[in-house]
C-alpha cells in the first residue's frame, strides 16, 4: 500500500501522524508547534505551485514511500567499507550521520579546534540560534524537517580558528521494516577570521525506496571563510531534498559546490543572505543526468547591504529522459549599491528527450550595480567534434573530451586536491560510458 495524494495536505497530515513530535528544550516544542502548523496550514506543495512546477516531488514520495516512518539505526558501522579509499585519501574530520541520527561515538572532535554538540546538551542562547536562519515557513520541506528531525549536531568553529584538515560529513542512510524517511539536521557557526573546509557525503546501503530530508543552516561571521561540497551520488530509488540557509556577514565568504550524479528525484534549496558589506556568497553546480534521473536547482541570494559580491555558475549535460531544472533568484536591495552579481546556466542535451526548463532572474531596487544573468540549451559543438575527429581522435573520445572540458569548469572549483580527483574520475567515467 503506497500512500494516497489526493490534496495538497493529505501527504502532510501523513507524515504528522506517522512521525510525533520528540521530547526536548521547551525551544524545540515551540519550533516544532510551528513546523506543524505550517504543514497543516500549506500542505506539501504540487505543481500549481510556481517553485515546484517542474518538479512534482510530493506525488514522487506518495507514490514511492510505503512507510512514512524513519528507519532504525545501522549497526556496525565502523566495519562499512563503502567510501573507504576516499575517506582515508581525504584525512579529514569525519561527521558522521546514522539514518539521520548524529553518531557521536564514530565522529571526531579534536578539542580546541571546533565544537561537537547534540541539539539536546546546547544551552538556551545557543539553542534558540536552530531553525532561524533555515525558517519552517521558508519550505515545506523543511518545516517537515524541523518537526520530524529528533537530534541534530552543531559544529563551532572557533573564532580565529583555521582548520587545517577538511570536515567529512557521512550520513549512512539505510530504509527498513520501520520506515524509510530520514531527517538529517546541522548547524554550522563559522567565528570570526574562521577558515574551514566541509565535505558533504550520503552513503546508501541498500537500494531501497528512500526518502532524505535535509537542513543545514550556516552561520558565517565576519571575515569568515567557509568551502562546502557536496557529492550527492545514490540510485534511481533515492528521493532527496535539501534545504541549506546561510547568513553571511562583513568580510565573510561562503563558497558552494554541488555534484548531482544519481538519484530518482533531487530537489536542493540553496538560499544566501548577503547581510554586510565586502561580503561574498559563491554558488556552482553540476549535474551529469541519465536514465529517468531528475535533479532541480533553487537558489536565492539576496543582497541587503552596500559592496557585496556573488557568482553563480550551474551546468548540466542530460541524457536519454532525464531532467533538470535551474531557477536561481537574486534581490539586490535598495540601499544594496555597489552590489556585482553574476549569474549562469548552461546545459547540454545529449538525447532528444532530455529536457531542461531553466528561469534566471534579478529583482534589482539599487541602480549602481553590475548584475547579470543568463542561460544557454544546446547540443555539442559538432565543428569542434568534427576538427577532433579530423586528428585521430574517436567520436567516443572527442565527445568525452568536449563534455569534460564543458563539466571542468565547476570541478575546477574544488580545491581539497583529493576529493577533486575522486570527482573527476566519476566524471570520467559517466562520460566515457553512460554516454
Amino acid at each position: 500500500m503506497t500512500l494516497s495524494l489526493k490534496k495538497d495536505h493529505k501527504l502532510a497530515d501523513l507524515f504528522l501522524q506517522a512521525k510525533p513530535e520528540s521530547a526536548g528544550p521547551k525551544f524545540f516544542s515551540d519550533l516544532k508547534s510551528k513546523a506543524r502548523l505550517v504543514l497543516e496550514e500549506v500542505g506539501f506543495p504540487t505543481v500549481k505551485a510556481e517553485e515546484y512546477k517542474y518538479t512534482n516531488i510530493s506525488k514522487k514520495i506518495a507514490d514511492s514511500i510505503e512507510n512514512p516512518g524513519s528507519p532504525s539505526p545501522i549497526s556496525n558501522l565502523e566495519k562499512v567499507e563503502a567510501l573507504r579509499d576516499l575517506l582515508d585519501s581525504i584525512d579529514g574530520y569525519q561527521i558522521i550521520t546514522n539514518n539521520g541520527i548524529p553518531e557521536e561515538a564514530l565522529s571526531d572532535s579534536p578539542e580546541g579546534l571546533f565544537g561537537l554538540h547534540h541539539f539536546t546538551d546546547l544551552d538556551a542562547s545557543a539553542i534558540q540560534e536552530i531553525g532561524q536562519i533555515e525558517k519552517p515557513e521558508n519550505d515545506a520541506f523543511s518545516a517537515l524537517n524541523t518537526f520530524s528531525f529528533s537530534q541534530g549536531l552543531r559544529i563551532d568553529i572557533p573564532d580565529g580558528k583555521i582548520l587545517k584538515k577538511p570536515l567529512v560529513m557521512v550520513h549512512y542512510v539505510r530504509a527498513d521494516e520501520n520506515g524509510a524517511c530520514v531527517y538529517p539536521r546541522i548547524f554550522i557557526n563559522a567565528g570570526k577570521n574562521s577558515q574551514a573546509s566541509v565535505i558533504e557525503l550520503t552513503v546508501f546501503l541498500n537500494d531501497e525506496t528512500v526518502f532524505v530530508n535535509s537542513v543545514s543552516e550556516w552561520a558565517v561571521a565576519e571575515n569568515a571563510h567557509i568551502r562546502h561540497y557536496k557529492l550527492q551520488d545514490g540510485n534511481k530509488n533515492t528521493l532527496e531534498v535539501h534545504n541549506t540557509g546561510a547568513n553571511i556577514h562583513k568580510d565573510a565568504t561562503l563558497t558552494s559546490v554541488v555534484l548531482s550524479l544519481e538519484a530518482g528525484m533531487i530537489r536542493n534549496n540553496l538560499s544566501i543572505d548577503l547581510n554586510a558589506s565586502n561580503c561574498e556568497g559563491n554558488m556552482y553546480g553540476l549535474y551529469l543526468l541519465n536514465g529517468k534521473t531528475h535533479v532541480d536547482n533553487h537558489t536565492n541570494v539576496d543582497h541587503t547591504q552596500p559592496h557585496s559580491q556573488s557568482n553563480e555558475l550551474y551546468k548540466g549535460i542530460l541524457a536519454d529522459h532525464s531532467r533538470g531544472v535551474f531557477n536561481g533568484k537574486i534581490f539586490v536591495r535598495q540601499i544594496a549599491q555597489k552590489t556585482n552579481a553574476f549569474q549562469q546556466n548552461n546545459n547540454i542535451l545529449l538525447s532528444e528527450d532530455a529536457t531542461v526548463n531553466t528561469k534566471p532572474q534579478l529583482e534589482i531596487w539599487a541602480d549602481d550595480v553590475k548584475c547579470s544573468h543568463g542561460c544557454t540549451t544546446g547540443q555539442l559543438d559538432e565543428e569542434a567534434l568534427f576538427y577532433m575527429r579530423a586528428r585521430g581522435m574517436s567520436k567516443e573520445s572527442a565527445r568525452a573530451l568536449l563534455l569534460y572540458a564543458f563539466a571542468g569548469e565547476v570541478l575546477e572549483k574544488i580545491s581539497i586536491e583529493p576529493f577533486k580527483k575522486y570527482c573527476e574520475k566519476l566524471v570520467h567515467e559517466r562520460l566515457g560510458g553512460s554516454y
